[in-house]
């Protein structure tokens, strides 16, 4: 099979190029939870989150901003010693204050409705036949990122916008040399 070249020979890194990443995804959990995650990937590789995203579900209540948004300073004790995830108070701080600005959102909408606005509902499909010209950030994800911080988000620069929006589909960035170029786009 045919991938990106970003991709390793890992087992988790294959699976997950193959079946989530650059797939539309609409579930305002998985939104919220690939939120969290790109922020936690801050100054790390993704792989290094990914291999911890089990932990990470067990560890935030499998992303429910509901219980999230509740967490209190010893719930914050008990998650920086949680050798399962990445232990930066400012990003276990940074899940719970967005899990409080994500319920904010969806007192006057869905999250999904909110967040896929950026992009006219629909993914944007790129054309990019090498990974030197796939972008970091964009207009897009420089306006998202503007709008989620002034929403209240943490660990939403212009950069983990747009890894998020490639995570979640909103934009196609698979090489058109990948199967799954045309798997995301049919």
């Amino acid at each position: 099979m045919n991938r990106c070249d970003w991709v390793t020979e890992d087992p988790l890194y294959i699976s997950y190029h193959d079946h989530e990443w650059g797939m539309p995804e609409y579930d305002r959990l998985k939104l919220f939870e690939m939120l969290c995650l790109e922020g936690m990937q801050a100054g790390l590789s993704w792989i290094t989150i990914l291999k911890r995203r089990e932990s990470y579900r067990e560890a935030f209540d499998h992303f429910k901003p509901e219980l999230i948004s509740q967490y209190d300073e010893k719930k914050v004790e008990t998650l920086m010693q949680n050798e399962g995830i990445i232990r930066h108070r400012g990003k276990i701080e940074a899940i719970i204050t967005n899990a409080k600005a994500f319920l904010e959102i969806e007192k006057e909408e869905p999250f999904s409705t909110f967040i896929w606005r950026f992009v006219g509902g629909e993914p944007i499909v790129h054309h990019f036949e090498s990974s030197s010209e796939v972008p970091s950030s964009s207009l897009i994800s420089k306006e998202m990122s503007k709008v989620l911080k002034k929403k209240g988000f943490k660990f939403v620069g212009e950069t983990i916008c747009y890894a998020y929006m490639q995570a979640t589909g909103m934009v196609n960035d698979h090489l058109t040399s990948c199967d799954c170029y045309k798997k995301t786009i049919d």
